[in-house]
């Protein structure tokens, strides 16, 4: 039974700005660690990339940067899978501080590829199995007020 995904870091120092939080490109570092974890957790492993000549790739990503990260801060992140196909994800990490409110949101679109050929490949037979699993959990929650948003002043 596959676990629910879950990843954990925390704000380290070098990682504090001269506004006294956590830089903008850290909170970007974190979610990429946890795409990297993500991809490990539906069994996507270092050994299956390198036999089987394949991966996923980010092709779009979307952060709304919420509430303000401190150094030493324990830091939790989530996802949930908003959409898919047979080589795409569509899908939103949200990152949690210590009293478990949203501070930050990632939407990313990932998608599988074959190294071998340089192109978009279907996702492995056992990958899709782990995302179809998870996404069957996931397809009937309210997606976040981040999911879809655009960039632009508001004028009224």
């Amino acid at each position: 039974m596959l676990k629910q995904f879950h990843y954990q870091d925390y704000v380290r120092a070098e990682w504090v700005d001269y506004n006294g939080h956590m830089n903008d490109a850290d909170y970007a570092r974190v979610f990429s660690h946890s795409v990297d974890a993500f991809i490990e957790h539906i069994g996507l492993t270092q050994e299956v990339m390198t036999n089987e000549a394949y991966t996923i790739f980010t092709l779009e990503t979307h952060l709304c940067y919420l509430k303000e990260a401190h150094e030493g801060e324990e830091l939790s992140i989530s996802i949930q899978i908003i959409d898919h196909d047979a080589k795409r994800l569509h899908v939103i990490f949200s990152m949690f501080n210590e009293q478990q409110e949203v501070i930050a949101t990632s939407e990313q679109m990932l998608m599988g590829i074959d190294t071998n050929a340089g192109k978009p490949a279907p996702f492995l037979p056992p990958i899709q199995e782990n995302i179809n699993t998870i996404y069957s959990k996931h397809e009937h929650l309210d997606k976040p007020k981040q999911v879809g948003r655009t960039i632009g002043i508001r004028r009224r």
